[in-house]
């Protein structure tokens, strides 16, 4: 999470001291293009088709085919993980603004089924949770909310479900804070 590094302004020592925890987001629209272009979704074949403006949402697809399926003509199991890795951290650092630490600290996928054609995954965030993490990380303590989503074939049929928590801590003016 920590990791994606877009557009921050400032001084070479502001960034040094936060080391990218308050990157400022681009727009909803501009980065589910950048996310559709981000390497390790582009060439699994992941796609991001919608970004809620106010960061409550986020749908994904792929389309298994021939170059991307596994041995049973399927989607690949880590290419249906992808599909949900980074979303919730992004959705929760979209809501809550500059100044969070949010990593994602434990995710657990269980297949059901097969995902044969396209599979789509809907992660959601809303804002009243994105406030429960405001109100729990105000003085400096960390927060960890565990969200999950399902996988779906066209037919509605569920292939995956995954689970992920994330850990958010607010960031003091000038300190970094880091213990967990």
């Amino acid at each position: 999470m920590a990791g994606i590094l877009i557009g921050r302004p400032g001084t070479r020592a502001e960034d040094e001291q936060i080391r990218g925890d308050s990157v400022r987001l681009p727009s909803a629209r501009a980065f589910r293009y950048l996310m559709s272009m981000y390497p390790p979704l582009f060439f699994a074949g992941v796609r991001v088709e919608q970004v809620a403006e106010d960061w409550t949402s986020i749908r994904v697809s792929h389309r298994v085919r021939p170059w991307n399926r596994n041995i049973n003509g399927a989607a690949f199991g880590g290419t249906l993980y992808s599909m949900t890795d980074p979303f919730f951290g992004i959705m929760a650092r979209g809501q809550l603004g500059e100044g969070y630490r949010v990593w994602s600290v434990r995710s657990g996928i269980e297949f059901v089924a097969p995902g044969y054609g396209v599979v789509t995954a809907t992660m959601e965030l809303d804002a009243a949770q994105a406030e429960e993490i405001r109100q729990g990380t105000r003085d400096g303590a960390k927060s960890i909310t565990t969200h999950s989503t399902t996988i779906s074939d066209a037919d509605g049929n569920v292939v995956a479900r995954a689970t992920q928590d994330v850990y958010v801590r607010r960031l003091r003016t000038g300190i970094d804070v880091r213990s967990g």
